[in-house]
């Protein structure tokens, strides 16, 4: 894939934002305060555009990560906690319920 279909990938990611971190919340336990780590955002990219029909290779899939992290850690989505993670900071995934948010 070449970098025009990186950088259109990359800003059709950004405009479905809302509809990509719900994806991403179905698939791993995220919400506000988590963390998510490299690679799970990275397969969950891959996954999102998979069930758009978009397969990609695994370099396409680092680019986007990288991309759509740090696009992620300017709008304040996303506080860098290493080279591998992020934590959270998205309040509409707030838990309702103070403590593990699988408990029941």
């Amino acid at each position: 894939m070449n970098n025009k279909n990186t950088t259109s990938l990359f800003n059709e990611l950004k405009n479905e934002n809302q509809i990509f971190l719900n994806f991403l919340k179905a698939k791993f336990p995220l919400f506000h305060n988590s963390n998510i780590f490299y690679r799970e955002f990275e397969y969950g990219i891959m996954g999102f555009l998979e069930n758009k029909g978009i397969t990609i290779s695994f370099h396409t899939a680092e680019e986007l990560s990288k991309l759509l992290s740090d696009y992620y850690v300017n709008q304040g989505i996303f506080i860098k906690t290493s080279n591998q993670g992020w934590k959270v900071n998205y309040p509409d995934f707030a838990t309702q319920k103070p403590g593990d948010p699988f408990s029941f």
